[in-house]
Order: structure tokens, then C-alpha cells, then sequence
């Protein structure tokens, strides 16, 4: 019995202390996409974006051809430098294929997490 009460406080301990390393890993409205790079060359970039809610990632540039993987759906804002907004919904397993003639921002106005697995065009 002493063992069991042992273990059960030991697994305490470990969820109380993580708790607050899951806390800093969520982002707050405003923050920066995560990019993570897995792979690239002269001619292609290959990467995972996830956006928390409410983070956005930089400008992505004109005529920047992109093939994009969901791997975590969610609902995404686009905003172009006249003000122009469009919401794009992203289902998981989608595949779509992405260029734009302007730079667009884009932020994540939905309530979960997105994650895109992106190879774009240098």
C-alpha cells in the first residue's frame, strides 16, 4: 500500500511540474507562427508551420508558388497590403496548391491550433 501511495504522489509531482512548461508553450494572440525547417536546397524550401490561435506569420512574398499539406485543420485569415481580408478554411488531409501575386499575411482566427506542412518555390 506505502508503494502505491508513493507512486501516485511521484506522478503528482511530475503533472504538477509540467504543468507549467505546457503553459509557456502556448502562444498568445499576436505571437509569430512556428516554422520549423526540415529540408532545403537552391530551388525549394520544405517546412511545418503551425499557427496557435491568434499567432500570424510574416509576409510571405508575391509569386511565391507553395504546396500545401494540412495536417491540423483550422480557419485562417489572409490580409493583403490594400486591407483586404479573406478567411480560408483548411480541412486536415487537405492538399492545396497556393501562389499569390501579393504579399499576404496570415493569421489564425479559429480557436485550435493549425499545422500546415509546406514546399515552396524559391
Amino acid at each position: 500500500m506505502r508503494n502505491v501511495v508513493t507512486a501516485a504522489a511521484a506522478v503528482l509531482v511530475l503533472v504538477m511540474a509540467a504543468t507549467p512548461v505546457l503553459a509557456q508553450d502556448s502562444q498568445t494572440p499576436g505571437t509569430k507562427a512556428r516554422v520549423k525547417v526540415l529540408a532545403e536546397n537552391a530551388r525549394l524550401r520544405a517546412y511545418e508551420l503551425t499557427f496557435a490561435p491568434g499567432a500570424e506569420n510574416s509576409p510571405v512574398p508575391a509569386s511565391s508558388t507553395r504546396v500545401v499539406r494540412v495536417l491540423a485543420g483550422g480557419t485562417l485569415e489572409r490580409t493583403y497590403p490594400d486591407g483586404k481580408k479573406e478567411t480560408v478554411n483548411y480541412k486536415t488531409g487537405e492538399v492545396r496548391i497556393n501562389q499569390s501575386s501579393l504579399p499576404v499575411t496570415t493569421k489564425n482566427v479559429g480557436s485550435k491550433p493549425v499545422r500546415l506542412y509546406v514546399v515552396q518555390l524559391k
